[in-house]
C-alpha cells in the first residue's frame, strides 16, 4: 500500500491544463453522458456546509462551468430551507429529517457535499457512492474505528465506479504545503527524524440547551461538544495536523500513547486538551498537542526536524537548496482549490479518491483519543487488524442508524477518566 495518494499532476503543466479548462463543459458532457451543467446537492446545511457549497460554486466559476444547486438536506427543516431558498432550490427538493440525505441522493445531482457531523459520515458516504455520486466530504470521516474501516471499504467501491472523492483537508491542496512536501521528498531536510504538531485554541462554539429541545435536538445542535458526534477535538479539528504528519512522513504511526483531561469545558463530554506521542517507527516520534481552553496561548501548525534541516509545515524551510517541479494552483484559497481538484479530476477522467487516506488520518486521531481516555497504549494493529483488541470494534453510540430509528437518549455530560474508562 502506498500511503501517499498521487495528486494534481495536471497542475504542473500549464499548456495542457489551459486546454483542459477550455474543454471542460465538453468533457463533462462526455463523462456524465448528459447536460454539461454541474448539479450539486448539499447534505448538512450548517455553517461548514454552506461554506463548502460556496467553495464548490466558486470552483465551478474558476473552471468556467455552469453549476446548479438541485437539493438541500438537513436534520432541521429551517436549515435546509434557508440554504435551499438562497440558491433557488425548488421546495420539493428541500429535505429535512435524519433520512433527508436519502432523498437528496435520489435527485439528479452529479456531486454531493457531505457536511453533517462526523458521526453520520460513513453512512452518508456509503449511500452517496451506492447512488453513483461524486463526493466532497468534510473531515473527519468517522468517530470510531468501525466507521473508519467502513469508509475505507466504501472508498474502494467508489474507485471501482470511477467516482471522485475529495476530503476537506485543504492543506493537501495549498501551494506552500505542496511545495514544502516536494522539497522534503527531494531531500531538502534529509529524512524526518521527529517533530511536533499543534492546534491550540479555544472552543469554537457551544449551543446551550433550550426549553423544548429533546435529547436528539440538543446533541445534534451541540454536536461539536459531544465525542459521540464529533470524535472530540483531537479528531474533529486536530486531524488537519495529524494528516500533515502522515503526509510529510509518508507512513502511518505504529502506536499512540498520551493523556488529556477536562477542567473548564462547560458542555458536552470532551477533554480540554490532549498530549499524544505518536511513534512512527524507525525511532521517529511526533508530539501531538491540541487544546481548547480560552485565555491560553494559541498555536496552529507543524514543525518537522530532518537530518539536515527543518520545516514549518507550509512555512519556512531550512536545509539544502533543491530543485522541484513547478506546482500551480488555481486559487490562493485552498478550501476552493480542493473543489477545483475534485471537479477537474472527474472531468479529465482522473478522479481523485481521498477516502482511504482521510479515513486513516481520522483513525490515527482516534488512536490518540482512545489512549488519552483510557491511559493505554493503542497500536495501529489494534484498530485495523487485531480483532481481539478491545479497541477494534469500539463504536460510539448513539450511531447514525440510531438517529434514523427515532429519539435517542443523551450520553452523560461528563468526560472519561483514564484508568477507569
Amino acid at each position: 500500500m502506498n500511503p501517499i495518494p498521487t495528486r494534481r499532476h495536471f497542475l504542473q503543466t500549464s499548456a495542457i491544463a489551459g486546454a483542459s479548462l477550455a474543454a471542460a463543459p465538453h468533457l463533462f458532457a462526455q463523462a456524465a453522458g448528459a447536460d454539461p451543467e454541474i448539479k450539486v446537492a448539499l447534505v448538512g446545511c450548517g455553517g461548514r456546509g454552506n461554506g463548502a457549497l460556496g467553495d464548490f460554486l466558486n470552483a465551478c466559476k474558476i473552471l468556467k462551468l455552469n453549476a446548479k444547486v438541485v437539493a438541500t438536506a438537513d436534520a432541521f427543516p429551517e436549515n435546509a430551507k434557508r440554504t435551499g431558498e438562497a440558491h433557488g432550490v425548488p421546495a420539493e427538493q428541500i429535505f429535512s429529517g435524519y433520512d433527508a440525505y436519502q432523498k437528496a441522493l435520489k435527485t439528479d445531482c452529479n456531486f454531493v457535499l457531505l457536511a453533517t457531523p462526523p458521526n453520520f459520515r460513513p453512512v452518508h458516504f456509503a449511500a452517496a457512492v451506492e447512488a453513483g455520486k461524486n463526493v466532497f466530504m468534510e473531515k473527519p470521516v468517522a468517530v470510531d474505528p468501525v466507521g473508519c474501516r467502513a469508509v475505507i471499504e466504501t472508498g474502494k467501491l467508489a474507485g471501482s465506479k470511477g467516482l471522485a472523492v475529495v476530503a476537506g483537508t485543504q492543506r493537501r491542496h495549498q501551494q506552500s504545503y505542496l511545495e514544502n512536501k516536494a522539497r522534503i521528498d527531494a531531500g531538502a531536510i534529509g529524512p524526518i527524524r521527529g517533530g511536533a504538531i499543534f492546534w491550540n485554541g479555544t472552543v469554537p462554539w457551544i449551543r446551550d440547551r433550550e426549553n423544548g429541545w429533546s435529547d436528539t435536538d440538543y446533541i445534534t445542535r451541540n454536536w461539536l461538544n459531544f465525542t459521540e458526534l464529533s470524535g472530540d477535538h483531537i479528531v474533529e479539528q486536530h486531524v488537519h495536523q495529524i494528516d500533515v504528519a502522515y503526509w510529510f512522513l509518508g507512513r502511518l504511526p505504529v502506536s499512540a500513547l498520551g493523556y488529556g483531561s477536562r477542567a473548564r469545558r462547560r458542555t458536552g463530554n470532551q477533554f480540554d486538551f490532549f498530549s499524544i506521542d505518536y511513534d512512527f517507527g524507525e525511532d521517529v516520534h511526533i508530539h501531538s498537542q491540541c487544546r481548547q481552553i480560552t485565555g491560553t496561548y494559541g498555536r496552529v501548525g507543524e514543525i518537522f526536524t530532518g537530518a539536515t534541516g527543518s520545516c514549518l509545515g507550509g512555512g519556512k524551510i531550512s536545509g539544502k537548496d533543491v530543485s522541484i517541479p513547478e506546482i500551480k494552483v488555481d486559487s490562493d484559497n485552498a478550501m476552493i482549490q480542493e473543489h477545483v481538484d475534485l471537479i477537474r479530476g472527474f472531468l479529465e477522467k482522473k478522479p481523485l479518491n481521498d477516502a482511504q487516506r482521510i479515513a486513516e488520518s481520522t483513525l490515527v486521531a482516534i488512536m490518540g483519543r482512545i489512549s488519552a481516555y483510557t491511559g493505554e497504549m493503542v497500536r495501529w494493529v489494534d484498530v485495523t487488524r487485531n480483532e481481539k483488541s478491545p479497541f477494534f470494534n469500539l463504536t460510539c453510540t448513539p450511531t447514525a442508524a440510531d438517529f434514523e430509528k427515532g429519539p435517542i437518549t443523551l450520553p452523560k455530560e461528563e468526560a472519561p477518566i483514564p484508568g477507569k474508562a
